[in-house]
């Protein structure tokens, strides 16, 4: 009971800290670590902070990655919104007692945007296209039966042509079953210093007051200003209604308090028939100052088969709703599990 105490406790603290604040809209940079991966925490809404294991749960909460026991490989695809896609890429294993390691990546393909400048404001025949990555490696350890616990490393880039910005954040994540039905979860996610733009295309070249006339002109580097990453905190609980061998149902819901946006509330569900077909549906609602959030109802399916002796395959697909896009999130994701 003092555990539990002492993690609500922490809970209200962080998310009196990171609660919401709507007037820093837009303060922020590397919002791609915002964008979501993975159908199944998609289409649920991510709403299952606290229940969501194995390399599925590493955007999520890390520390569900060592409650799979064994390896895994998973490969997730977004068709997200502006004709851009979002990959992702994981693998993990288990280490036994000491626990459970994982590494991700995520990039996002922006197509080719045509180069304009002031002489040729309708493009001069050539194409860019940034580059925006996060690299993970995550650590994962069951500490009793009931408590697990996780901390995910991240290395962020982003790259437009000759000018990038780097930075590094920190996830941290801890789930608490009370039995097989009822478990709660917290997240601390993207906790990490700031980020600045540099790079040769900032650089200019102009006469140095006072030199001699020929004499060589001096370079230097227009400093762009610092950003923060978007951090945030979230709260979870879920409850499994097992119904009868062979049908059960999975409802959870996420408060997230964050730093530079509305608060938000994430409510999900999931129903599985024999462990092996599953139907998911979530929805995504703003706190503060109504419902302004770009995306609203989530909806997929899945169906996890097993191949052979420790060995499965899980296909899962999302849809979910985007405001003000003429085009809506498809994803899809494959993953491979050996026991």
């Amino acid at each position: 009971m003092k555990k539990i105490v002492t993690i609500i406790l922490l809970a209200l603290f962080s998310a009196s800290v990171y609660a919401g604040d709507v007037a820093r809209k837009g303060t922020t940079g590397a919002e791609q670590l915002l964008i979501p991966v993975g159908a199944r925490g998609i289409a649920t809404g991510g709403a299952f902070i606290s229940n969501l294991t194995g390399l599925e749960s590493i955007y999520y909460n890390p520390a569900g990655l060592d409650r799979s026991k064994g390896a895994e490989a998973i490969f997730s695809y977004m068709n997200y919104v502006a004709d851009l896609n979002v990959s992702y890429f994981g693998a993990g294993t288990s280490l036994g007692e000491l626990g459970s390691i994982g590494l991700t990546f995520k990039s996002i393909d922006f197509g080719d945007i045509p180069v304009t400048t002031s002489e040729f404001p309708d493009g001069d025949g050539t194409t860019y296209s940034p580059a925006f990555i996060t690299f993970g490696l995550t650590y994962s350890k069951v500490i009793t039966d009931r408590i697990s616990v996780g901390t995910n490393f991240k290395f962020i880039n982003e790259t437009i042509e000759n000018t990038s910005a780097s930075g590094f954040a920190i996830d941290f994540g801890v789930q608490y079953r009370f039995d097989e039905s009822i478990s709660i979860g917290a997240t601390l996610k993207n906790i990490g210093g700031n980020m600045r733009y540099s790079g040769a295309d900032l650089q200019q070249a102009t006469e140095i007051p006072g030199s001699y006339p020929g004499s060589p002109n001096g370079t230097y580097e227009i400093v762009s200003e610092e950003f923060q990453i978007p951090s945030f905190f979230e709260l979870s609980a879920s409850y499994n209604y097992e119904m009868d061998e062979q049908n059960n149902l999975l409802v959870g819901g996420t408060f997230v308090a964050n730093n530079s946006l509305e608060d938000a509330l994430n409510l999900g569900l999931e129903y599985g028939f024999m462990k092996m077909f599953f139907l998911r549906g979530g929805y995504n609602l703003a706190l503060a100052g109504g419902d302004d959030s770009i995306y609203g109802f989530t909806a997929g399916a899945g169906v996890d088969y097993q191949v052979g002796s420790g060995i499965g395959i899980t296909f899962d697909y999302a849809y979910r709703d985007v405001k003000d896009f003429p085009t809506s999130n498809h994803i899809f994701t494959v993953k491979l599990a050996f026991q």
